[in-house]
This record gives C-alpha cells, sequence and structure tokens, in this order.
C-alpha cells in the first residue's frame, strides 16, 4: 500500500465531522488471495480489516451498517485496483474510487483529497 487517498466529513466544513473515507492502490491479485487483509491485519491489534458486506453492523443512532474498521477507528478505506466502486455520478453512472472521491455525493461538486504517500 504505497499510496492512500483520504477524505471524508472531517476535510469538510462540518460542525461534528464523523468519520474519514478513502481508498488505497492495490493489485488484484493481492485482496483476491487473502494476503492484503493478512497483512494488514498483521499490523493492527484488533484484526479489521475485511471488506465483507456480512461483517457490516449497525451503530446506535446510524442507519448504515458500518465495516469493523469503522466500529474501531471512524476509518472505511476500500481496496482499489481498477473496479467499480458502487458510487454513482450526476447521471446515475458507476464510477472507480478516483473519480467518486473528487465528487461531493449530493451536488456533484468537484472538491479536493488527500494523498497520503508512504
Amino acid at each position: 500500500m504505497e499510496q492512500i487517498y483520504i477524505d471524508g466529513s472531517f476535510v469538510e466544513e462540518k460542525a461534528h465531522p464523523n468519520d474519514i473515507d478513502g481508498y488505497f492502490e492495490c493489485e488484484l491479485k493481492e485482496l483476491a488471495s487473502g494476503d492484503l487483509q493478512y497483512q494488514l491485519d498483521a499490523l493492527d491489534p484488533y484484526k479489521i480489516w475485511t471488506w465483507d458486506s456480512n461483517s457490516r453492523k449497525p451503530y446506535k443512532g446510524f442507519t448504515k451498517k458500518q465495516l469493523p474498521m469503522w466500529h474501531r477507528y471512524r476509518v472505511e478505506l476500500y481496496p482499489h485496483y481498477g473496479q467499480l466502486s458502487g458510487i454513482v455520478d450526476e447521471y446515475g453512472h458507476q464510477q472507480q474510487f478516483p473519480a467518486a472521491f473528487r465528487k461531493t455525493r449530493d451536488t456533484f461538486h468537484q472538491k479536493g483529497i488527500i494523498k497520503i504517500i508512504k
């Protein structure tokens, strides 16, 4: 994981930021083999690295079920290997993470993100 891109309410002008969202570049082979999750869990004492939708749990006061990483750290980081994100643009087309993270979800205005380099 050499480059991580983050945004979320903590970089927006909000009275009470809620979380950090982001994605990182990786190889599909590394993700599919389980090596990526193994390597990340080796660094984390809580072993929260999963993107399995069955691992999502509700949090008091929120309707959206969240991944374990959100419950522990209020962070959602997704692996990006060129796939579609599930986030649609103003025309209803799914976007890859780099495009999706550079627009607001409600008004689709362009916005900046933060790039972290290892």
